[in-house]
């Protein structure tokens, strides 16, 4: 989930953090399924794999369901599945982004749409909001990779754009298109990254009121809980306060 900046919704990505972790592991074996798929079943020589990998190992995905879900990639069994992207609109005009994987294009396009009425949105066309974001990608860092300096440092040298250091850690941002080679550089200049992964960043923002701020928060939960769900983006902007008042709801 990605929207608002100031507050950074800390209690709600808590919640949503110690839910099930078979859920997890559900959506990242079908990308880890997908990417091998797509390109060859080693790592070294399928760039999507490693990152799909990388976020199994993030998520300390057991070494049994990666394998298994490289393997049904190759099986008889093996899944037809496909990305697809859904954009809309939800409660306040909020830019919304969906992104899927799934093996039943109805089934998903149902529910998508079904979550986006019950809570005051509604789809439009491929297209229709992406243009208020960046596709972009993101390499984080723990806090111990280096001091702000030297990461940064780092960070220039593999061709990146940007690199944000606080106590929790190191964001690096890069192009889309060179995510790969960005992250190969830095893991030979800083070890392995927390997370490695594309996405979409907002470049206008959409301030909502305490309603639609609750509204919109509903929606995403109820997307990110569905199993085709991979990852969802949202332009919005929540004030402090208004943040304040819901987390204490």
């Amino acid at each position: 989930m990605a929207g608002h900046s100031k507050f950074k919704n800390i209690m709600h990505r808590k919640g949503k953090q110690d839910k099930a972790k078979a859920k997890v592991f559900t959506k990242i074996a079908r990308e880890i399924t997908l990417a091998a798929k797509s390109g060859l079943p080693d790592p070294t020589a399928n760039p999507k794999l490693r990152l799909a990998l990388q976020a199994a190992r993030a998520e300390n995905m057991p070494k049994d369901n990666i394998e298994r879900a490289i393997k049904k990639a190759s099986g008889a069994d093996a899944e037809d599945i496909e990305p697809i992207r859904y954009e809309g609109y939800g409660p306040g005009g909020v830019a919304v982004i969906v992104e899927t994987l799934t093996d039943n294009r109805n089934r998903t396009s149902a529910a998508v749409r079904a979550a986006f009425a019950k809570h005051g949105g509604n789809l439009g066309s491929t297209g229709a909001v992406s243009h208020m974001f960046d596709h972009v990608g993101e390499i984080v860092y723990e806090s111990d990779a280096g001091g702000p300096d030297a990461v940064l440092e780092a960070a220039i040298e593999a061709g990146a754009d940007d690199c944000l250091s606080d106590e929790d850690g190191h964001l690096i941002t890069c192009s889309f298109d060179n995510l790969g080679t960005v992250a190969g550089v830095l893991e030979e200049a800083l070890g392995e990254a927390k997370s490695v992964k594309a996405v979409w960043r907002p470049n206008l923002s959409n301030e909502v009121d305490e309603d639609n701020a609750a509204t919109i928060l509903k929606l995403i939960d109820t997307l990110e809980d569905d199993d085709d769900v991979q990852n969802v983006y949202a332009n919005f902007d929540i004030s402090d306060e208004v943040m304040a008042k819901l987390t204490a709801a």
